[in-house]
């Protein structure tokens, strides 16, 4: 509840794959106008400094870590909606992912970003890109670590819709 000498604050929005008996739904895009959409989002994979290196100097057992990775990212952005239930099918126009590394925090970063020209946003398509490419280096790389752990996935940023442009308050 706000003071009453504080201006209002407005709440969260209504969520909106819910019709109005509470039944989950594919949200009706139909009436929204095409426009270019662009999301961009990050996360990273914390490991052993061992890993790391192994990832870094390209001696991991199964091979380019971060090559297949990346053809990972970009199929998960691509297949989103045959993972994420009430996602729409998009017809996406460009997915680019880099990886990086964070000595600092001993890990392998990813970022992703996500652009189509449609009715709906392509936040979703950018986490799962970021989610399957970080995954993927689980993968390859679980034989030297097992305690690797993903975290700080998160929408940066996004452009574009009735909504207009979002843009995280800081990039962790």
């Amino acid at each position: 509840m706000t003071h009453p000498s504080s201006p209002a604050v407005p709440g969260p929005a209504p969520l909106t794959h819910f019709d109005a008996q509470g039944q989950a739904h594919m949200v009706d895009v139909g009436g929204k106008e095409a426009t270019h959409r662009v999301a961009r989002a990050s996360g990273r994979i914390r490991m052993q400094p061992a890993t790391l290196a192994l990832i870094r100097e390209g001696r991991a057992g199964k091979g380019d870590v971060l090559g297949v990775a990346r053809i990972a990212a970009i199929q998960g952005a691509k297949r989103c909606a045959d993972l994420i239930p009430l996602c729409h099918p998009l017809p996406l126009t460009r997915v680019a992912v880099e990886f990086g590394f964070d000595e600092a925090r001993g890990a392998v970063t990813c970022t992703a970003q996500v652009e189509t020209v449609g009715r709906t946003g392509v936040e979703m398509e950018a986490l799962a890109a970021v989610q399957l490419g970080l995954l993927t280096v689980y993968d390859m790389c679980k034989a030297a670590d097992r305690g690797m752990v993903i975290e700080a996935v998160r929408v940066l940023e996004k452009h574009g819709g009735r909504s207009g442009d979002w843009v995280a308050a800081d990039e962790e």
